[in-house]
């Protein structure tokens, strides 16, 4: 994902060593007691055995008299690991720089950021776009040197225009389903282009009996893995291994994982896990790029997995039984 956010609070350090208590004093030899400043100290009795040998009888005192052994001196690293530094929220460094730092940038990129229509869960408005400098700022400090500069501009728009594209997606699901896996049902069953009508069509209606709208999903975090194909993704590349003629050889360029709040209709809220699968198309006649994206439940849990099925065995349904023809004859005989 490319949206930053800067956390300046620093790191507590403290000193290990500062918290040590004074150490004992040396003990003398041939006492067999423990020396005053020990907190155990006792006063000396008589040795039941005068006869044993004065130096062994103090090492022997030394070692048990006084249960008190300093903790080990060693301090540990002050110094804060990578995932440490990062943002809980999205995974990436707490800070970007939003100026020209580097001698290979050959344009100057815009500084400002772009708000997004995806709500913050916790409340603070909607999430924003990193700027164009941000963008190739963060790609230096990847490694990617050699980035254009002056394509950096485009690379954001595209990136904005998939974020979009995927939280549509994630509405899409959400107005299905956040009433429950029966409700969703009841609209998938209907093929997969009348499910979203139909659902519209209910919710206008619910507003017009007075009902309490319904809440829209909240974008919660996210995270990118792009080095960690979907199981979805890996059961393509294999039948593309296996039947070439029938699946593209394309495997997704990207995948993130986004956490959303979901409101049921009872008012309460719940937290889902969306995969999404990037991928890139054959490019148009004039030369503009094409994109699919792929959005999913991760099948967390059996809700998630009875409404994959549900979606995907309602449209199934829906043609196996005739329903396009149906609707294709009532078309006709409304003319």
């Amino acid at each position: 994902m490319g949206w930053f956010w800067a956390d300046n609070t620093s790191l507590a350090r403290s000193n290990a060593t500062s918290a040590l208590p004074p150490p004992h004093p040396p003990l003398p030899r041939g006492a067999g007691e423990p020396p005053p400043a020990c907190p155990m100290h006792k006063p000396s009795t008589t040795s039941p055995n005068p006869t044993r040998d004065p130096e062994l009888s103090a090492l022997s005192s030394a070692a048990s008299a006084c249960p008190y052994n300093p903790p080990s001196t060693e301090t540990p690293s002050s110094t804060p690991s990578y995932i440490s530094k990062l943002n809980p929220l999205n995974y990436m460094p707490s800070s970007i720089s939003n100026t020209r730092d580097s001698t290979h940038q050959s344009v100057t990129l815009p500084l400002s950021r772009e708000p997004s229509t995806i709500p913050r869960g916790d409340g603070s408005g909607n999430w924003e776009y990193p700027s164009p400098q941000q963008m190739y700022n963060a790609m230096l400090r990847k490694g990617y040197t050699d980035t254009p500069a002056e394509h950096v501009e485009s690379m954001v728009a595209v990136h904005n225009f998939l974020n979009e594209g995927a939280w549509e997606e994630i509405k899409s699901w959400e107005g299905l389903f956040s009433r429950g896996v029966a409700k969703g049902w009841e609209y998938c069953r209907q093929g997969e282009e009348n499910a979203q009508r139909v659902a519209a069509l209910e919710a206008m209606r619910r507003q017009r009996r007075g009902e309490a709208e319904e809440l829209e999903p909240k974008l919660l975090r996210f995270m990118g893995r792009p080095n960690e194909p979907t199981p979805k993704a890996r059961m393509l590349g294999f039948m593309a291994w296996l039947y070439p003629s029938q699946f593209p050889d394309n495997p997704p360029f990207d995948r993130h994982d986004w956490f959303v709040q979901r409101h049921g209709p009872d008012g309460r809220t719940k937290e889902l896990r969306y995969v999404i699968d990037y991928y890139s198309g054959p490019p148009e006649p004039t030369g503009e790029p094409v994109f699919y994206l792929d959005v999913r439940p991760a099948v967390d849990s059996p809700t998630a997995a009875c409404e994959r099925l549900a979606r995907w065995g309602g449209d199934v349904w829906y043609r196996a039984s005739g329903g396009s023809v149906r609707e294709e004859m009532e078309r006709r005989q409304r003319r």
